[in-house]
């Protein structure tokens, strides 16, 4: 990422960029309005507002916890599209031709500029460009020994130059020989945007093993303990399951998903599994105590194991551990932050657009 965007903008950077609708700007500030207690993105067409009534926040959470509710004419909270179509095309090229190397040369070919792709890539994905082309590269080798192919097939069907090479490539990722490597599995992982901030997901073949809140504590210790259960190694590169879970996540954050269908892949114990699936059946739109779910689980006295369980949930939202509250009615326990499972509630109390 380039310094210069490490920077906030100041406020008459912000005001000037608003009154321009600068989508430069997106995703980089909100403006909240003093008089109407609503917020915006910086390319809002409703009408602009004095600079003296307009305060900026660097995020939608920000604005939030000021008290500032989202504007329903450019609605901030609804998840932007954050893949340009010349990304779409470099993905859909990887895709068909996984071994092909795209180098800086071949994007200014293209007509692009290197590094507007390498800050694209830093942010969406933490990493560059070609570190992405370096881990599709080394999956689809991964999945060719699965599958059964030689090491030498495996390495030069996926545009390796040299065996010895791909053999350091695969040990510093996977951190075993490629000779060794057909007792483990691969976790796929990749970073998805939301109005709430940005998720991690994980999939396997199975389905989807685990979506967090990139600022929650203990997400290290989840990965590690998945990859340790699955006697995986995780690397960040696409997965068959990862498109639905895009659209549907974005249906649901715009009010018109209530049930998602993207599988999913739970590992635990028995009861821990028990109480995940409990949690599936809570209804869109409601809620229960701890108490409730232990009752309905069959398991009066074990609230605090059904809580304990609760939180061992890895995957936020298509799991709804979010709709379990106190049993005085107060928000308890949410590892992505009270804020946060706050929203989703009052996002599920609203009237659907359309129900899924």
């Amino acid at each position: 990422m380039h310094p210069t965007e490490l920077l906030a903008p100041t406020a008459a950077e912000c005001y000037q960029a608003l009154v321009a609708k600068d989508v430069a700007y997106e995703g980089r500030f909100v403006a909240a309005v003093k008089t109407t207690g609503i917020f915006c993105r910086p390319t809002c067409t409703a009408r602009k507002p004095k600079p003296e009534n307009v305060e900026f926040f660097p995020t939608t959470k920000d604005a939030l916890l000021h008290g500032y509710r989202p504007c329903k004419v450019c609605t901030p909270l609804t998840a932007r599209d954050t893949t340009p179509a010349f990304i779409h095309g470099l993905l859909q090229q990887l895709s068909e031709l996984p071994a092909v190397k795209i180098t800086d040369y071949d994007l200014r070919q293209l007509g692009l500029e290197p590094a507007t792709v390498r800050r694209w890539f830093l942010r969406q994905h933490g990493i560059t460009f070609q570190a992405y082309q370096r881990l599709n590269r080394i999956n689809r080798a991964f999945k060719k020994l699965q599958s059964g192919e030689t090491v030498t097939a495996a390495a030069f069907d996926s545009g390796y130059e040299s065996l010895s090479g791909f053999q350091e490539s695969f040990k510093a990722v996977f951190g075993v020989a490629p000779t060794q490597s057909r007792q483990q599995q691969i976790i796929n992982l990749t970073r998805l945007e939301t109005p709430l901030g940005t998720m991690l997901a994980c999939g396997t073949e199975q389905g989807i093993c685990l979506l967090e809140f990139t600022d929650r504590r203990m997400l290290e210790t989840e990965l590690k303990d998945l990859a340790r259960r699955l006697n995986a190694t995780i690397v960040q590169s696409d997965n068959p399951h990862f498109q639905l879970l895009r659209e549907q996540l974005a249906e649901y954050f715009a009010g018109s998903r209530r049930e998602f269908s993207v599988p999913l892949f739970t590992p635990g114990t028995v009861f821990q599994q028990a109480v995940w699936q409990e949690l599936g059946q809570i209804p869109y739109g409601t809620t229960r105590s701890y108490g409730q779910q232990a009752v309905a689980l069959g398991r009066p006295s074990a609230v605090r194991a059904v809580a304990s369980a609760n939180g061992m949930n890895r995957v936020a939202i298509l799991v709804p551990c979010h709709r379990v509250i106190g049993a005085d009615g107060h928000l308890t326990g949410y590892a992505g932050g009270l804020w946060r499972k706050k929203w989703l509630l009052e996002l599920e109390q609203q009237p659907a657009l359309s129900t899924t």
